[in-house]
């Protein structure tokens, strides 16, 4: 191949990725279940067989990119922990230290897009069941809706979270910029009380 014909770095080719099996993977998942709905309303015509093979492959898209693609092709990891004493819920936002992984300009790219991509196409598809007057597939449109939008909403959210605690970070670590001012702060107190 030669270099005229090679895509640029950060393009959308899956031949660019950090690990294509895990963005292929992750990309087979996100388009199988829009597919399989919109192709069975017009091909096959068992709502049961649609709607199981739908929620199945919309729980292991859940699942896969809550847990494996979310860490390996942008380093973000979200879950939801429950206080046994008081029952209270708090989500937990994880990403991968700074200086020790790589995010490929690509993988990071495909992510973004088919994570807000897909409930774009779920709202388009509610809107045509109820367009339709479908009623009966709105159950299996609303599951979709909740399970693409919370996995957005929480990657987007561990997102700046990890943004943030970049930012937090570099100023502790890089020149030491924040730890001298504290220092300081602290010592101008410390004369000031003593005076």
């Amino acid at each position: 191949m030669d270099a005229a014909a090679q895509p640029a770095p950060g393009s959308l080719s899956w031949r660019l990725s950090s690990h294509p099996i895990t963005l292929l993977t992750f990309l087979a998942f996100r388009i199988s279940s829009v597919l399989i709905y919109f192709l069975g309303l017009w091909v096959i015509h068992s709502m049961i067989m649609i709607f199981i093979i739908t929620i199945l492959l919309l729980a292991a898209d859940f699942y896969y990119l809550k847990n494996i693609a979310g860490r390996r092709l942008v380093g973000l990891r979200w879950w939801n922990e429950v206080d046994p004493q008081t029952g209270d819920s708090h989500w937990v936002f994880e990403s991968s230290e700074p200086g020790t992984k790589v995010i490929s300009p690509t993988d990071s790219r495909f992510f973004w897009l088919a994570l807000y991509v897909q409930p774009m196409l779920w709202v388009l598809m509610f809107i045509l069941a109820l367009v339709r007057l479908q009623f009966l597939w709105l159950p299996l449109v609303i599951i979709a809706l909740v399970l693409t939008i919370m996995n957005t909403l929480a990657f987007s959210r561990s997102d700046k979270f990890s943004q943030a605690s970049n930012i937090a970070g570099s100023a502790f670590s890089t020149s030491n910029l924040a730890g001298s001012l504290a220092t300081n702060m602290v010592t101008g107190w410390f004369t000031r009380s003593s005076n």
